[in-house]
């Protein structure tokens, strides 16, 4: 297979000792695929695979021992270790991302390995599975497009992908020895941003689709997150937004009709509206706009 090989630009300074001898890895394979029945043997590899677990949940047999396995997990399989893919929950099986990687060394590890901890599951806070999605989506595209240089494309985004994860890794530790998570932090983060785009996007066509490849987190995760900041859904948060922009229409700008007011608040249907608003408020459009008169 054909491999890329560079040198450090004139003048560079370089004082990055996790890496050994450059960095220049073989890419050999990536696969994305939904979990849905047990793998068939239990294997290992002359090559470094991992599995980065894009959303629903599993469980792994790796080295005689089963690990569960959920959105965000980053499974670390270096040569040599025996692991055997099991489905844990038919209802949100796990949709596996795969790379293949060997002729790589970081410093203080053995060649071909990525030395995370003692455990081959690896936990990523919410700003590295963000990272980590994004990549994976980006691997996923270039990897169905065959374009001209995939491979070296390919090989830049494991590049990537691998120091991503060293990064997070060597963030600093706290004082009981593990590393500082900005869990919450990030998940406000994201929550404040979603809430921001239905205050400007409100009037138009908005699904928790749209909000997940934006983000390149699942669906189920922006659904999970929001609900457990702000104790409402996404959609359910979205509606009232345009309800609360409809009421002030109806009040400030009588001379609309009820469907123009629908369809500046991202509504084609003005019945549809209608019912919503009146559930919301405990009266119609019109009879709003009747007691605001």
């Amino acid at each position: 297979m054909a491999r890329a090989y560079g040198k450090k630009g004139e003048g560079m300074q370089h004082n990055d000792n996790v890496v050994s001898n450059g960095l220049n890895p073989t890419f050999l394979f990536t696969w994305k695929g939904v979990r849905t029945k047990d793998e068939e043997r239990y294997h290992s590899h002359e090559y470094m695979e991992l599995a980065f677990i894009m959303s629903g949940k599993g469980r792994y047999k790796i080295d005689g021992k089963i690990y569960e396995i959920e959105e965000g997990d980053l499974l670390v399989l270096n040569p040599g270790v025996y692991h055997q893919a099991l489905v844990a929950d038919r209802k949100f099986p796990a949709t596996e991302f795969f790379i293949g990687a060997v002729d790589f060394c970081f410093e203080g590890m053995q060649p071909n390995h990525l030395e995370l901890g003692t455990l081959p599951i690896y936990k990523t806070n919410s700003e590295l599975k963000q990272k980590l999605m994004r990549l994976c989506t980006s691997m996923g595209a270039e990897n169905d497009a065959c374009r001209v240089g995939r491979y070296y494309m390919m090989q830049s985004y494991l590049i990537q992908f691998l120091l991503l994860v060293l990064r997070s890794e060597q963030q600093p530790k706290d004082a009981y020895g593990g590393s500082y998570s900005f869990e919450s932090i990030n998940k406000n983060e994201i929550v404040s941003q979603i809430i921001d785009y239905f205050d400007e996007h409100y009037a138009e066509k908005i699904s928790l689709d749209i909000i997940s490849e934006n983000m390149y987190v699942s669906p189920f995760y922006i659904s999970k997150i929001f609900k457990s900041v702000t104790g409402d859904t996404p959609i359910h948060h979205l509606i009232n937004i345009r309800l609360d922009h409809a009421k002030e229409l109806l009040t400030d700008m009588p001379a609309l009709s009820i469907g123009e007011v629908a369809s500046r608040v991202g509504y084609d249907d003005a019945y549809h509206f209608s019912k919503l608003f009146k559930k919301r408020f405990g009266m119609s459009p019109s009879r709003i706009r009747e007691s605001a008169g």
